[in-house]
């Protein structure tokens, strides 16, 4: 309630990047209890002409930008850091609210019954929670130099600047009564594996706080609008085996009614508590949820569960459906490289997915052994020139014969035609690179064929 529990947290690990959009940032919503929206602001980074990274601001934080040649920049830096990681919690706006002592302990699996009218049971001996106060170190490398391989530097002398972020996990205090919280379960966006043992870890962990009440909203925040659309309820008996299925449970969809609609349908249906699973735009409607019921002054906990197979999230190590992703792109790279390796100067192109991070791309590409280039977009790269892609594949048809090229969707943006259209949850429409490349290796397998049969035929009439 509080947090849940740590079946479902999330580490404090970081990932390298956040994804590159200058509209929409990426929302993380901890699992924390009480208006738990954390708008992360997102701290990105650009790789300058001289080798260090340059702070960009945020549109939040566009008066707080930093100044590199202010001697209290560092200082300056962490406040700015420290203030857009801040977790709003509950006491922002109630300050008065009452806390109880937590329901969750894992030595504890009994129901909360009507017996404690004066409190909850806690286990005072159970050492698993975690304080407020707990902070996780960001970076762990001190880099000493900007060429230092894989170096990522505030300012030009790679200054060591601390970054602290909350710990995740179950606190002491949870601000809701179990036995009065309706709970509600929402999957928007597409299909990612591992929706379902997401939805069965929620509510299994809801049933040990002692929260009995607990539905889920079919179809994306479409169902809170839909009269044709009714609450499931869940529990541990419904979702016992929902994670040997793949899909969602409660079915997903983009879009949806405005926010002050769903607001409207959380308070007539009792909810003050929402679990949201989805991407980006799924979580700017959950946060624009977030900041409608502190407007009207609800009690509601909205818990935003980052939905993405890409592994581009901050403070995570790793997003459910990313090793399923990994796996099962084996399958079209190992065809690629069998159709590759058995065709004349052959040349296999595998396009994944990756809209703005190439984690499936590159992991895929070091677990298969197959792959001769791995296209990411945190990398540039060029198609023509002495150091191009194509310069490459020339070598690699001249002394394998063969060659397979992994691109993420996202890489080479700069070398497609650019899209002004979004699809239904505000993501750019990406120019298909897979095509681009597919084009340029024609044309380039035509060249390097003509080039050999003129070859060729040069050499038998001089011989003749």
């Amino acid at each position: 309630m509080e947090t849940l529990s740590h079946t479902i947290t999330t580490s404090a690990s970081a990932k390298p990047r956040l994804p590159r959009n200058d509209n929409v940032h990426r929302r993380l919503l901890r699992f924390r209890h009480g208006f738990s929206s954390l708008n992360l602001g997102t701290l990105r980074s650009q790789r300058s002409s001289s080798g260090f990274f340059k702070v960009e601001c945020s549109q939040q934080s566009s008066k707080n930008c930093i100044d590199f040649t202010d001697p209290d920049w560092k200082s300056k830096f962490q406040q700015d850091f420290e203030r857009r990681f801040n977790i709003p919690h509950i006491t922002d706006t109630f300050p008065d609210a009452h806390s109880f002592p937590s329901t969750f302990c894992l030595r504890m699996r009994t129901p909360v019954t009507e017996d404690f009218a004066e409190g909850y049971p806690s286990d005072e001996e159970w050492h698993g929670y975690i304080n407020n106060n707990d902070r996780v170190l960001l970076k762990v490398i001190h880099y000493s130099s900007p060429t230092s391989a894989g170096a990522e530097c505030i300012d030009p002398n790679c200054t060591w600047v601390e970054q602290w972020v909350h710990r995740a996990g179950p606190r002491e205090k949870i601000y809701f009564k179990p036995e009065e919280v309706k709970a509600a379960i929402v999957t928007c966006g597409g299909l990612c594996p591992g929706l379902n043992d997401v939805i069965r870890q929620i509510v299994i962990t809801l049933e040990i706080y002692g929260v009995k009440n607990i539905v889920g909203i079919p179809f994306g925040y479409r169902g809170f609008s839909d009269k044709g659309l009714a609450e499931m309820p869940l529990s541990r008996k419904v979702v016992q085996n929902i994670h040997l299925s793949g899909g969602s449970l409660l079915g997903v969809s983009r879009g949806g009614p405005s926010v002050s609609d769903i607001v409207s349908s959380m308070e007539e249906r009792g909810i003050n508590m929402l679990f949201v699973l989805g991407g980006n735009g799924t979580h700017a409607g959950a946060n624009a949820i977030h900041d409608e019921c502190r407007k009207r002054k609800l009690k509601v906990a909205v818990v935003g569960v980052p939905k993405t197979i890409d592994n581009d999230i901050l403070l995570m190590d790793k997003t459910f459906g990313f090793d399923t992703a990994v796996e099962e792109a084996q399958r079209a790279i190992n065809s690629a490289y069998i159709e590759a390796h058995s065709a004349y100067h052959g040349i296999g192109v595998v396009k994944l997915m990756g809209r703005s991070s190439g984690f499936i791309a590159m992991q895929s590409s070091l677990a298969s052994g197959q792959v001769d280039i791995c296209l990411i977009p945190e990398v540039p790269f060029n198609l023509h020139g002495p150091h191009g892609v194509l310069r490459h594949l020339k070598y690699l048809i001249e002394t394998k014969g063969s060659a397979v090229v992994c691109v993420a969707e996202g890489a080479g943006q700069n070398l497609v035609e650019k899209t002004n259209a979004t699809d239904a949850s505000g993501n750019i429409v990406l120019g298909d690179i897979g095509v681009r490349i597919q084009q340029e290796v024609f044309h380039f397998l035509f060249l390097v064929c003509t080039i050999s049969y003129i070859c060729l035929f040069v050499n038998s009439w001089l011989k003749k």
